[in-house]
């Protein structure tokens, strides 16, 4: 069973924004992005109340992806881009993002908080970050 509900059309949509936030940092990498934008249709919690869609997700605004504003997000999604995201979608999850709702990339180091949420770990040029089971109990 998936994680979540999706259409081609989302698979498509969540391989470009996989794409356009973490495609320097690999299928691994891509696939983290996957997980936090699973983890925040799932989650309905926090700054994702009522994110239901995965089209939600990715344009949510405030709070969305800085992806969406750039030309490259809008390209198509490539076969093999389609394929990490229908493995997030299908409920895939990988540490450091496992549980995490939020990722950056820091100029250095990953702070041990980000906005109260805590650090969950960092892969290559990402820092991810999850709330507590407490706060988030669907992403746990």
């Amino acid at each position: 069973m998936p994680a979540v509900q999706f259409t081609n059309s989302d698979v498509s949509l969540l391989a470009r924004l996989m794409r356009a936030e973490a495609e320097g940092d690999g299928q691994l990498g891509m696939l983290l992005v996957g997980n936090v934008g699973v983890n925040r249709v799932l989650g309905n919690c926090l700054d994702f109340d009522n994110i239901r869609s995965i089209s939600q997700m990715v344009f949510q605004s405030p709070g969305g992806f800085e992806a969406t504003q750039k030309g490259y997000f809008y390209q198509a999604a490539r076969s093999q881009d389609k394929r990490l995201a229908r493995r997030a979608l299908s409920g895939e999850r990988f540490n450091p993002a496992t549980n995490a709702l939020w990722f950056f990339q820091p100029s250095g180091a990953c702070p041990a908080q980000w906005f109260n949420q805590w650090n969950s770990g960092r892969f290559k040029a990402h820092c991810f970050f999850q709330p507590t089971p407490a706060n988030c109990p669907n992403v746990f």
